[in-house]
């Protein structure tokens, strides 16, 4: 099995792999079954450079008297202890991959804003980090209670606008050191903000490499990517305002569990039961205070007591799937009643659904409905096979209530 993965930008015409897992660039990866934690693609050096000659770096600081966004001081000074220097920075040193450049612990995010990165170019131009397959007849019944695979469910495209039919699903693009790469997410509640959250929910394996890795860079969503649905050739001429209708909001926070830093691996499923993740974000210009879930009309609750899996009548995934037959560029769904995973007999069961969404899919949200009768967020997607058929996301429990609380309350009086 393998994760499924972030998609890399790539122009030099390069074919896309399979895979299911983020990617930075707009096209998403499909690794197969085996969680991804590290999808990256080779880097768009040119986009790169270009943007950050003329980048703006910034943070969670708010907006300066010029309008550009401000790095709080203590973003910079956690920086300088790491020996970064944000005109490096901002010039390329982001690019820069040594282990001991490659923060890793929880409390060590740091994603400083370079506006101007994430063109559209960049956003639409990706391809999938190298993978090793695993096995699609792979037996988990050793692992727990697995239930029978599920019938493969064809993905169905999402009606355009996206905003009116999807409005809280989005991409997530991010660097790693292969590349840039892409994975999908969507808008949730803060409790400490009704109605006015900046939160984002996907996996973990679309912010941190898990085990041998650490976090990735220049995390930014852009809700309702595509809005329209245009073909890869039109989005070669469309205006930003079509690719990012919502504009481009960047991480200034993000949380995963300790089991995926610990255990997360790009392929064979480890740590898959807690591969999660929240991200805080803020729009690239500044914005006027406006919040996320103002500007997309809407954000989804998290339901972390989901009904056992047999009193699920049906989930719905929302993805972006990069890996052909798809590209990574349109927004797809499956609906299935879900059936149960075990990828190891000590860890919680995963939910499974049949679907054949591929690579890039990877953090989207599964919807059910929730304990009150509403609609609400009960898993993302994680795993699948290497021949698309089905999806595995986490059953979200105390962990994942740990991670969106932590989120939630460090902005709390912001």
């Amino acid at each position: 099995m393998r994760p499924i993965r972030p998609t890399l930008a790539a122009r030099r015409g390069r074919s896309a792999r399979r895979r299911l897992s983020p990617v930075l660039a707009a096209a998403s990866i499909a690794t197969a079954l085996a969680l991804t934690a590290t999808a990256c693609g080779p880097d768009d050096g040119d986009a790169a450079a270009r943007a950050s000659e003329s980048a703006d770096i910034g943070g969670s600081g708010g907006a300066g008297s010029d309008g550009k966004i401000v790095i709080p001081d203590e973003l910079k000074d956690k920086l300088k202890e790491r020996g970064f220097d944000l005109d490096k920075w901002r010039g390329g040193e982001w690019k820069n991959w040594d282990r001991d450049k490659w923060l890793r612990e929880a409390k060590d995010f740091v994603n400083p804003v370079i506006e101007g990165l994430w063109d559209q170019d960049r956003m639409r131009d990706a391809e999938e980090p190298p993978e090793k397959p695993v096995d699609d007849e792979q037996n988990w019944d050793d692992a727990g209670v697995s239930d029978p695979t599920p019938a493969p469910v064809e993905a169905q495209a999402v009606n355009t606008p996206y905003g009116d039919n999807s409005p809280t699903s989005g991409k997530l693009f991010f660097d790693g050191p292969e590349g840039s790469m892409v994975c999908s997410a969507t808008v949730v509640q803060d409790p400490a903000h009704p109605g006015k959250s900046n939160m984002v929910w996907t996996a973990g394996h679309c912010v941190h490499a898990g085990k041998k890795g650490g976090w990735y860079r220049n995390l930014a969503f852009v809700p309702s990517y595509n809005n329209e649905g245009l073909s890869t050739a039109g989005l070669e001429t469309a205006a930003k305002e079509q690719v990012a209708p919502h504009g481009v909001w960047w991480a200034d926070w993000g949380q995963t569990s300790q089991q995926w830093i610990s255990q997360g691996a790009s392929t064979g499923g480890q740590g898959a039961p807690y591969d999660f993740a929240v991200i805080h974000v803020t729009p690239e210009k500044g914005g006027d205070g406006t919040s996320l879930e103002e500007t997309v009309g809407g954000a989804l609750p998290v339901e972390f007591n989901a009904p056992e899996t047999p009193r699920i009548a049906s989930m719905t995934a929302t993805g972006y799937p990069a890996a052909p037959p798809f590209d990574g560029q349109k927004m797809y769904q499956c609906q299935d009643k879900p059936g149960r995973l075990s990828v190891k007999a000590d860890d919680p069961s995963m939910y499974r659904v049949g679907c054949t969404m591929t690579g890039g899919s990877s953090g989207g949200g599964w919807v059910a409905t929730g304990q009150d009768g509403e609609p609400a967020l009960v898993s993302n997607t994680s795993i699948g096979p290497v021949k698309a058929g089905w999806l595995a996301g986490p059953r979200l429990g105390e962990v994942a209530k740990d991670v969106y609380d932590g989120v939630s309350k460090k902005f709390a009086n912001k």
